[in-house]
């Protein structure tokens, strides 16, 4: 079990050199991040120094707001966080609210971000992005890539954001993805994973 972990560890390494060294356009798509993988994001950011950032939603996944509205002091504070992370990086941020974010507090705490809402359409260096917070709000959206997160769903042109962290590079259109860290999907409430 060790080894496999490190061989993950070099495996993902690796990958994260590749999109460090590449002088292409870089396109970074994050999705329902919990607060504790915020060192690992910063860490990917610096490394790969992305131009563009798009978070497909649930900024502080590990606290649902939507069942816990009482939560909301603390999700400001994990919000903060994630937000200057994002916004201090140099890139160009767009955010796509989720279910559990509070779209009031995260228009008031954002600075820099470029807030849209499920379903928009955005074009980087020719590239079609479809983007929204679940695989539903870009099924039915002519685009060259759909961006989402949510759940696990795989959809035709879709980039799940849970899944990975994913890497568009431009204009070769290559993508890269970067597993997330062990663990990250029971810091975001899924206490079995079948199939993955």
């Amino acid at each position: 079990m060790i080894s496999l972990n490190i061989s993950r560890f070099f495996r993902r390494g690796k990958r994260l050199d590749e999109i460090a060294e590449s002088r292409e356009i870089k396109i970074m798509h994050i999705s329902d991040t919990p607060d504790n993988i915020y060192p690992f994001l910063l860490n990917i950011i610096e490394r790969t120094k992305p131009n563009y950032i798009i978070h497909t939603g649930d900024l502080v996944d590990n606290i649902k707001l939507e069942r816990k509205p009482e939560l909301r002091d603390r999700y400001r504070k994990s919000l903060k966080s994630i937000l200057h992370i994002l916004e201090n990086s140099g890139a160009q941020v767009y955010i796509v609210p989720g279910n559990e974010d509070d779209e009031n507090i995260l228009k008031e705490v954002a600075k820099n971000s470029k807030i849209l809402f499920p379903g928009s359409i955005l074009e980087i260096e020719g590239l079609k992005l479809a983007l929204g917070h679940e695989f539903r709000d870009v099924i039915k959206i002519d685009a060259d890539l759909k961006l989402y997160g949510h759940n696990f769903k795989v959809i035709l042109k879709g980039l799940n954001g849970v899944l990975n962290v994913n890497f568009i590079l431009l204009p070769s259109r290559k993508i890269v993805k970067i597993k997330y860290p062990d663990g990250t999907n029971f810091e975001r409430g899924y206490k079995m994973m079948r199939g993955l």
